[in-house]
């Protein structure tokens, strides 16, 4: 069977009305052609002030195998730097030199990457001729994002043209370029108030955002909205729709050009079938601030799925699929994931929590291998390896979160899910990733179907948050253990670690067993200290340490006693041979060391074992003397050869 098609999306903030709109047209072309969607996406904004979270955030674009993958569709807007093109760059850069497939860049230019340029060129005009033919309003301000941003510079030329069309001339005082935020609208706002601009009878602004800030700057001056100035948005978002004063506002053709995004894609690795246009007919959003009667169901719509209600309806059969932050946050999710008190713990509790981001076909938590010790952190790319450690599944009996199931795969499958499941309607994968601070620690993958209007929303970045915050937890949780238990410069176990593991393998012995006992003690270490340093002194010790940890057997333990003295310990079927097997390994492991090392001095150590039937009761110290014995005999037969 031929593979399915597999298309690609770079996105950031997949819960703004721009994501769930895009998401619209995507899935729509998707499922007319039996493609799959994976959308690499990072969950915030990338223009944030904390770099670092910004830098974890960034690293899924290092994920995608292109290889695997039979289209690119990079979404301009959202990867934007404030009013730069870092990130954009750093994209394209990456897509020059990895991807071989076809790319195509949705509705603002990057370089020389194909471009599919949104549709709402009709749309803002349609917006200036309700301004003049509905309200009759002549004296029109436009206002719009920077004049070196390709949308901002787009948006206000069209309103200028639509009004010259109209026969409405437009002066350059009225031609203002600011910012997409509602600080530029506030800004303006108030220079209105103030008289440096002049007051017009209408204010056409580039987005929803620019409006909010300028109905708020001059309605608190004392100038009216819609009595004195009617102001229009653009692109219909939910805080225009819930603002105080609603923003009448149109909504914007994003659902189109990302479909044509698709059909794109669709002409070059399917030459000759057949394209089926995505169609959709924006219309206005009628709020108060134009005076129009306002859409009050599309506002209280707006408030309601935006308050936090703390007695949510858990009768309601709808519950999971229409989850809101109040259930999450009144789920105590946070701190039931931070009082984990084992990794084990932390995984469940994870796996357990996926109904709050329902609906889903399948949920994977994939995390490198690795991922517990912070010796390994890396911050850009990913390892070779993955392992998924949780997997929750409505559709199949595929469910764990535990160790013994955990599957390893190879990272530039992504998700070995995507590659064996032709037999079901094509999904759409959000890949989501998983980091504290800057520090990679995986990604999580939620897969839906095509058919499933749902996007990753604020309840589903704030999931992950919490995930992300709950695994650097467990992380620190296991490191306080480790350094309870372990010596720091050698990694092995100290005297509390020693009495508590051999407890449990005491605790798990059979009839017969016995208890061995291998001490091992450096040679001439003050020696080296006095005549090459302590430094050289502290290489010998972990040079004893490796050649300890490599003779000790899977069920044993080794064990830094303190100073220069080690312990192998293990219970199990021992013999009087063992002993001596086990030095001849040894010192054949610390001469291979050695002679790597190409040290001017010799590093050795003494070595003494001992044996006693395995007891629940028995005296531990008394049998390390004995082993202690031993190889005090052989300390003390090499000093003589020394002498001689």
């Amino acid at each position: 069977m031929k593979p399915r098609r597999k298309i690609a999306l770079l996105t950031s903030c997949p819960e703004t009305g721009h994501g769930r709109r895009i998401m619209y047209g995507l899935t729509a072309q998707c499922k007319k052609y039996n493609y799959d969607l994976a959308v690499f996406c990072a969950l915030s904004a990338l223009n944030t002030a904390m770099e670092d979270y910004t830098l974890g955030e960034k690293n899924i674009f290092n994920l995608p195998n292109f290889d695997l993958l039979d289209g690119v569709i990079v979404d301009t807007a959202p990867l934007l730097d404030g009013h730069g093109t870092e990130h954009l760059d750093i994209i394209y850069n990456m897509l020059k030199e990895k991807c071989s497939k076809p790319v195509v860049a949705l509705d603002m230019p990057i370089h020389d990457i194909p471009l599919i340029q949104n549709e709402n060129e009709e749309v803002l005009r349609e917006i200036v001729r309700h301004v003049v033919n509905v309200h009759g309003k002549r004296r029109v301000c436009v206002i719009s994002g920077a004049r070196d941003n390709f949308a901002g510079r787009f948006r206000l030329e069209t309103y200028v043209d639509e009004l010259e069309k109209l026969g409405i001339d437009v002066p350059e005082e009225y031609r203002i370029y600011s910012d997409f935020w509602y600080t530029g609208g506030s800004k303006i706002g108030q220079d209105m108030v103030d008289g440096k601009i002049p007051l017009p009878e209408a204010v056409v602004c580039g987005n929803d955002y620019l409006a909010i800030g300028l109905i708020y700057r001059l309605t608190k001056n004392g100038i009216k909205v819609p009595d004195d100035v009617i102001v229009m948005g653009y692109e219909a978002s939910e805080e225009g729709a819930g603002y105080d004063i609603s923003v009448s506002s149109y909504e914007v053709n994003d659902a189109l050009s990302a479909a044509n995004c698709v059909d794109y894609l669709r002409q070059r690795i399917d030459p000759g079938l057949d394209i089926d246009p995505y169609t959709t007919t924006p219309h206005l959003c009628p709020g108060m601030s134009c005076g129009c009667q306002p859409d009050y169901a599309r506002s209280v719509k707006a408030i309601h799925d935006h308050l936090y209600f703390t007695c949510p309806n858990y009768a309601d059969e709808d519950i999971k699929d229409n989850v809101d932050i109040g259930l999450l946050m009144e789920s105590y999710i946070s701190e039931e994931f931070t009082a984990s008190e084992t990794i084990a713990d932390c995984i469940r509790n994870i796996n357990l929590k996926t109904y709050l981001i329902f609906p889903f076909l399948n949920f994977y938590l994939c995390l490198k291998e690795d991922w517990m010790d912070v010796r390994n952190d890396i911050t850009v790319g990913y390892p070779d390896k993955m392992k998924i450690v949780a997997v929750n599944t409505t559709v199949h009996e595929l469910y764990f979160h535990d160790d013994e199931h955990s599957i390893v795969f190879d990272t530039s499958l992504m998700i070995p899910r995507l590659y064996d499941n032709n037999d079901e309607e094509p999904s759409v994968y959000y890949f989501a990733p998983i980091h504290f601070s800057c520090n990679t620690l995986g990604y999580a993958v939620l897969q839906r179907s095509l058919d499933d209007k749902h996007t990753p929303n604020l309840v589903f970045r704030n999931w992950i948050r919490f995930v992300n915050n709950a695994l650097e937890m467990a992380r620190a949780k296991q490191r306080l253990l480790t350094m309870s238990v372990r010596d720091e410069m050698t990694g092995a176990f100290n005297r509390r670690g020693m009495y508590i593991e051999v407890e449990k393998m005491l605790e798990e012995c059979s009839e017969g067993d016995n208890v061995f006992v291998c001490v091992i003690d450096m040679d001439r270490l003050k020696f080296i200290n006095d005549n090459y340093g302590h430094h050289e002194g502290d290489f010998g010790i972990k040079t004893v340490s490796n050649a300890g940890f490599a003779v000790t057997g899977k069920d044993e333990i080794f064990v830094r006693a303190g100073g220069d003295e080690f312990y192998i310990i293990g219970v199990g079927d021992y013999s009087a041979e063992s002993g001596k097997d086990r030095i001849k390994e040894f010192n054949i492991a610390i001469q291979r060391l050695t002679d790597k090392a190409r040290k001017p001095y010799p590093i050795t150590a003494s070595v003494g074992t001992a044996l006693r039937k395995a007891e629940k009761n028995i005296n531990l110290e008394d049998l390390i003397s004995k082993a202690d014995e031993e190889m005090y005999q052989h300390k003390a037969a090499k000093k003589v050869q020394r002498v001689s």
